[in-house]
């Protein structure tokens, strides 16, 4: 695929089934992530794997942090609410956790190198569609949860940028068309 027609026809694919990606094409994805801008050569990055039972697992971990989460609002979730947490890694056969990894650096402040996390994640997003993988990047609740963040083991200056569901499509998606000159403009 033509590097132009990737960057423009790229879009978010929710409906993701098996097969995952293969070893080969995630190699592919992590060179690409690699690649991203990055003031210092810090690589504020690193990424999790989560597939097979560990979707169920992650899925737990989602309904018991969102429970204590009500709790401490002193509401209730139900059954049905907390099987929507349950369920959620369970939207594609492989998770890829996004995770920032900040450090203090004098001349790379915090959100540059949560940008370079960010761009990674894209270069990944944009490696996937290169191969046919169809890919969403999802945030959420989940994403900035301290007790998902414990049950993941992240540590101090680590965040969660995102958490890319990663898979076969089950159906293509239209690309919008923008119009580009209603972003642009210019300064004098």
């Amino acid at each position: 695929m033509d590097a132009l027609e990737n960057l423009h026809q790229r879009v978010s694919l929710p409906m993701l089934e098996e097969p995952a990606p293969s070893a080969g094409q995630l190699e592919n994805l992590y060179r690409a992530a690699l690649r991203a801008p990055d003031h210092g050569a810090m690589k504020p990055w690193r990424f999790l794997n989560v597939q097979g039972e560990a979707r169920n697992k992650l899925g737990e971990l989602f309904a018991q942090a969102a429970m204590k989460q009500a709790e401490a609002k002193q509401e209730t979730l139900s059954e049905e609410q907390l099987n929507k947490f349950r369920n959620m890694p369970l939207r594609a056969p492989l998770v890829v956790v996004a995770i920032a990894c900040t450090r203090e650096h004098p001349k790379v402040p915090h959100s540059e190198q949560l940008i370079s996390a960010g761009c990674a994640v894209q270069n990944m997003l944009l490696a996937a569609h290169a191969q046919g993988i169809g890919g969403m990047w999802r945030t959420g609740d989940m994403a900035y949860n301290t007790d998902v963040m414990a049950g993941l083991e992240l540590s101090e200056g680590e965040e969660i940028v995102g958490y890319l569901y990663l898979g076969t499509p089950v159906r293509s998606r239209k690309v919008p068309q923008l119009d580009v000159e209603k972003f642009v403009s210019d300064w004098s």
